[in-house]
């Protein structure tokens, strides 16, 4: 029998491994596209002076994976719970500073989630949700821990 480690399994075992692809558009604008999904892509771009801001940028992705990543937990929680949801709005905002090397950084994320809930709902599964959902958030404890990137440049004269 073969050992793995868990560096080596995906989270979905013997399922592909999700792929984000990127391809320039023009000046700093970028058709993201996600393979197998519904949604197919999306425009990214940088703000002023680079470019237009035609779509988001890439920290308010960060920004958008880290809200969604956060709300999805904590539905998931209230619900395993059996704690009615009727709703659930979220927004986050990002604070992007100069570190001290002098380069731009996403130095911090608040995180505002209303999820909306009947008022008979038991208090007590409520409050274990949220002593609990962020440590289900693939992204937040990603980032929070720091996040190892192995980058690979493959050039192609034409």
């Amino acid at each position: 029998m073969t050992r793995r480690t868990l560096a080596n399994m995906s989270s979905n075992e013997g399922e592909e491994r999700p792929r984000v692809e990127a391809e320039l558009m023009e000046n700093y604008r970028f058709k993201i596209s996600f393979p197998g999904t519904e949604s197919g892509s999306i425009t990214m771009d940088e703000p002023p002076p680079l470019g237009k801001l035609a779509g988001p940028n890439a920290s308010r992705i960060l920004v958008a994976a880290v809200v969604n990543c956060l709300s999805a937990s904590l539905l998931f929680c209230l619900r395993k719970s059996k704690v009615d949801v009727m709703g659930l709005k979220a927004e986050a905002e990002p604070f992007v500073e100069r570190n001290k090397d002098g380069y731009w950084r996403v130095t911090r994320i608040d995180v505002k989630i209303t999820p909306e809930l009947p008022s008979t709902a038991d208090q007590s599964r409520i409050t274990r949700c949220l002593d609990i959902f962020e440590n289900y958030c693939v992204v937040t404890g990603a980032i929070r821990q720091g996040v190892k990137v192995n980058v690979t440049v493959n050039t192609k004269s034409i």
